[in-house]
């Protein structure tokens, strides 16, 4: 049987990660453990804070036409969409083959490709980009700069990402999460909180105005530095798209599972 320890950290932290901060965002939110689904649910307009994983691993699992059955219904019971991130290293070799056509039955349509990543290095040193001025997020008007940054990075309506994480507290006290100004002006973000053990990295973005600059790699080094000052930890997990990627592994992250990310497709 392959080695599943990296895969298995990957989703564990996603659900220890995303019980904090969606219970953050509503404490009334849907955070259930189910039988092979974690439910991490804010039922907001912030897509990211609608999610279902599943933790069932290898052939002992619940057969994926099941639990994709589960998720689908679950899903559907909720005011506003979400994913399923589902860690295809998880999976054995059947139910990989078998993943395509069950989300089709199930009503599940891929939306796009993520990567989990983690790896051992902290601490950083602080980065310094001739560009820019770090400002750690500790204010309503930056919660609201934060958001929006990530709303225009992912394609959001402004309202839909101000919806996940303005007025937080937790998000300007046990959240590292920091600005990058360009003539004070914000231009991208980062952010960093202690996760059973680990570093998680979340909701990096870079106005796409401002791309191929570097400045979304000074500000996670920054949010990563910090982070790792405050708390001690050696060990860094996140969840990758595409684009952001490669600029992790520059920074010392590996690759561990790919992520399908799924909504209903209708």
């Amino acid at each position: 049987m392959a080695d599943r320890t990296a895969s298995v950290e990957s989703v564990e932290q996603l659900a220890v990660a995303w019980r904090g901060l969606v219970l953050d965002r509503d404490p009334a939110a849907d955070v259930r453990d189910l039988p092979g689904i974690a439910v991490r649910w804010a039922d907001c307009r912030f897509v990211f804070w609608n999610c279902v994983t599943l933790t069932d691993v290898g052939p002992d699992a619940v057969p994926l036409d099941q639990r994709l059955g589960q998720v689908a219904e679950i899903m559907r019971a909720k005011r506003h969409p979400g994913f399923l991130w589902l860690f295809e290293d998880l999976l054995d070799d059947d139910a990989r083959t078998a993943l395509p056509a069950a989300a089709e039955r199930a009503g599940l349509r891929l939306a796009f490709p993520g990567t989990g990543m983690a790896g051992d290095l902290l601490p950083l040193p602080d980065p310094r980009h001739p560009d820019l001025e770090f400002v750690r997020v500790t204010t309503d008007e930056h919660l609201l700069a934060y958001a929006d940054l990530n709303s225009r990075a992912y394609g959001f309506a402004l309202e839909d990402g101000r919806d996940g994480i303005a007025g937080s507290a937790l998000w300007k006290t046990g959240v590292h999460a920091y600005l990058a100004l360009r003539d004070g002006v914000p231009v991208a973000c980062a952010a960093t909180v202690e996760a059973a053990g680990r570093l998680f990295l979340a909701l990096v973005a870079t106005d796409p105005r401002w791309q191929r600059r570097g400045y979304g790699e000074a500000v996670t080094r920054k949010a990563l530095h910090e982070g790792g000052l405050a708390t001690g930890l050696t060990r860094a997990t996140l969840h990758a798209t595409p684009a952001g990627a490669p600029v992790y592994r520059r920074i010392g992250y590996q690759p561990n599972s790919p992520i399908h990310f799924y909504g209903l497709a209708c």
